[in-house]
């Protein structure tokens, strides 16, 4: 039995019958309910509240119970804030808990929510997943909201014992450690938070330590994740009590205030002296006090003049060779030899900012159509309607133009990290505070195939979730070329790292190899569907400030089709990387990354680089110079000076006897990246031992 909590607010227009409720019962109306206070339009009791006239209709009616309790509809009500058109609520927990006694999962409890007066505010609330393997979503029935969003994530505990990714702090909700989170679009006034069943069929093995899923619609400020939530049922609770805060977006009616002001018995904004305001959260109004005044703007006289010459907090320009007086809304200075002066400068302005404004408006005609035409070149209603019917997979995000210029201060040259023969990379800072690398493309996607590959591709890369894969956050397709936001990296690539002044231990260089193998492996055999980097090397290998690796720039550089059963996301690749049974066939595989990662890890051993052009001609190619030394027994003398005093016995051929194996002519001989990865692991167990 599924538990639907709903939120009985269908309100289909706000016809006010009073604009204001009479002037006794406004004086004599309870305006404060325990801790709360509650401004007009909303009351307490008859004639205290905006009646819109029509039975039953009652949105702005809130009930006081005996112990000080606010409710609106049996939601309590935390507070009312009447300039901003916000109201906050308790709202309830969905969870999905596994029975011990069946072995099995119980019903899940769910909820919906279904207004027409109030709106989830997405700027205020975010939905939060919680669990070691919960994929819950939000799937908006509104249909009045242009484009019907079905939005959602998937939180899982990453690692081979996922209750060890827990240790992480508290707050910290990144998708692999028991919490992932996702924005809230504007307009959502109806709605359903629910689970996929796919990803609860079998839940013995996670749940003795993570035995219940939960998601959470609250407000970002007020809720914060803790890792007992995931391994407790302290959220499971069907009662209410332990209820987050969710911030609603109201206004009055659904018209516009163009509309709304023709009728004058019915319009709101009833104060002498205020001003409406159009809903920016959907349909329906706002009032508030003009420039100069203060107050309530839904009562008569609400609105009282401000004396900007007696408000000591602060400062107004008269000079000290001026007085200030007071005028209904605004003040003056009376200083008569200016006024002339101060006349002709304001119709100079006037003029030149109603030019400015035309201007501006043609301008932003202009730019808004050239933003569509790229929008619809580079695939984005395909990845729209893509992103729709991935039924709330979509810890993706679509950027607009103005976001990606704020976030690198106009492309400023100085956030740029790194140049190349696919695009550009820059630093910027989001919105929401997350520090990104913003990938400037150099190619453009042109035909309808290649959009809607390129749609799919960035659906498929959004949902790689590995502690050693860079993350993918979103694109922007509004512009002349695509961009691509990844996550931000800070300490260097590998090849910066081992062909730079430092010197790595070999214990390091082992780590960063066995991590960069699990990474590979995982896109080998973990993803779905699989995926094939086709461009690993050292420069693609991202390092953090504790030298954890981070594979990137997969997928983002020459996307295309295949009709094999991996997704090809790359078939350039790189000199001296590439795998030449790949040169011969023209056929990319997954032992393609296998030969490429073989490079790399000579570039561990030896510290040379794959290709170099100016060494004598037998040294030129690494792998050829490395696989003649091998045949010969001269291996030592290629090793790098560092390891062969730090490191002891047989450990550093073991790793190039495995390099060797990676770099066989033909693909079918060589290991699949999980048996690197394995005999990586083997290999650093056994350096505890050998290195010193």
């Amino acid at each position: 039995m599924q538990l639907q909590v709903l939120l009985p607010l269908v309100i289909t227009a706000l016809v006010v019958s009073s604009a204001h409720p009479p002037a006794a019962a406004a004086a004599t109306c309870q305006r404060r309910c325990g801790d709360v206070d509650i401004p007009y339009p909303f009351g307490i009791g008859c004639g205290c509240y905006l009646d819109t006239g029509e039975d039953g209709d009652r949105a702005f009616e809130v009930t006081c119970s005996g112990n000080g309790t606010a409710t609106v509809d049996g939601f309590e009500v935390l507070g009312i804030d009447a300039h901003r058109g916000k109201l906050r609520i308790r709202s309830p927990v969905g969870s999905w808990c596994y029975d011990a006694a069946s072995r099995s999962m119980a019903n899940p409890v769910t909820w919906s929510y279904d207004s027409s007066a109030f709106r989830i505010s997405g700027a205020d609330n975010r939905l939060t997943v919680l669990g070691c393997n919960a994929f819950a979503y939000m799937d908006s029935r509104d249909g009045a909201v242009e484009n019907r969003y079905v939005l959602g994530c998937r939180a899982v505990c990453s690692g081979r014992a996922p209750s060890s990714s827990l240790g992480k702090a508290n707050g910290s909700c990144d998708g692999t450690s028991g919490c992932c989170q996702a924005p809230i679009p504007p307009g959502i006034r109806s709605f359903e938070v629910g689970f996929f069943d796919d990803y609860k069929n079998d839940t013995s093995a996670v749940a003795g330590f993570s035995p219940c899923s939960y998601v959470v619609l609250a407000e970002a400020a007020a809720f914060e994740f803790r890792s007992a939530y995931v391994t407790t049922r302290d959220l499971e609770d069907p009662a209410g009590r332990q209820a987050p805060p969710v911030v609603l977006d109201w206004a009055v009616g659904n018209r516009t205030c163009k509309k709304a002001q023709r009728n004058t018995t019915a319009y709101a904004c009833v104060s002498a002296n205020s001003e409406c305001l159009d809903s920016n959260n959907g349909p329906g109004y706002l009032c508030s006090c003009s420039k100069g005044y203060q107050g309530n703007p839904y009562l008569v006289d609400g609105c009282q003049d401000i004396n900007e010459c007696k408000d000591k907090a602060v400062k107004y320009p008269c000079s000290s060779h001026s007085i200030c007086i007071n005028t209904p809304g605004s003040f003056k200075c009376s200083e008569l030899r200016w006024q002339v002066a101060v006349g002709v400068s304001i119709g100079v302005v006037v003029v030149a900012i109603a030019l400015s404004c035309a201007y501006a408006t043609k301008e932003k005609k202009r730019l808004a159509a050239v933003k569509k035409r790229h929008f619809k070149q580079h695939g984005g209603l395909l990845l729209f309607e893509e992103m729709k019917s991935k039924q709330g997979r979509l810890s993706f995000s679509l950027f607009t133009k103005e976001e990606m210029e704020e976030a690198t201060n106009m492309f400023d040259e100085r956030h740029v990290l790194g140049k190349g023969g696919n695009g550009t990379v820059y630093k910027g800072t989001l919105r929401d505070g997350r520090v990104v690398a913003i990938k400037r493309c150099n190619k453009l996607v042109y035909d309808e195939r290649q959009q809607r590959e390129f749609g799919k591709e960035m659906l498929i890369l959004s949902q790689v979730n590995h502690r050693n894969i860079v993350k993918l956050y979103g694109c922007c397709l509004e512009v002349e070329v695509p961009m691509l936001v990844y996550q931000f990296i800070p300490n260097g690539t590998l090849y910066q790292l081992i062909h730079g002044d430092a010197t790595p231990s070999f214990i390091v260089r082992l780590k960063i190899a066995h991590e960069a193998a699990e990474a590979l492996a995982y896109l080998h055999s973990m993803a779905s569907p699989p995926i094939i980097h086709g461009d690993v090397k050292s420069p693609n290998i991202l390092l953090d400030e504790n030298y954890t690796t981070k594979v990137s720039d997969f997928g983002a550089s020459a996307l295309a089709p295949t009709d094999e059963a991996h997704l090809v996301t790359l078939v350039q690749g790189t000199c001296g990387y590439l795998d030449p049974e790949y040169l011969q066939t023209c056929r990319l595989t997954d032992k393609s990354d296998v030969y490429s990662f073989g490079v790399v890890l000579l570039e561990l051993l030896t510290r040379r680089k794959a290709l170099a052009l100016t060494t004598p001609e037998e040294e030129r190619s690494l792998v050829a110079h490395f696989l003649a030394a091998m045949r010969d027994g001269r291996l030592n003398e290629l090793l790098d000076t560092r390891i062969k005093g730090e490191v002891v016995g047989e450990v550093p051929k073991m790793v190039a006897m495995l390099s060797k194996r990676c770099l066989e002519m033909s693909s079918e001989k060589r290991p699949s990246m999980c048996e690197v990865a394995e005999e990586l692991d083997r290999i650093r167990k056994l350096c505890h031992h050998a290195c010193l």
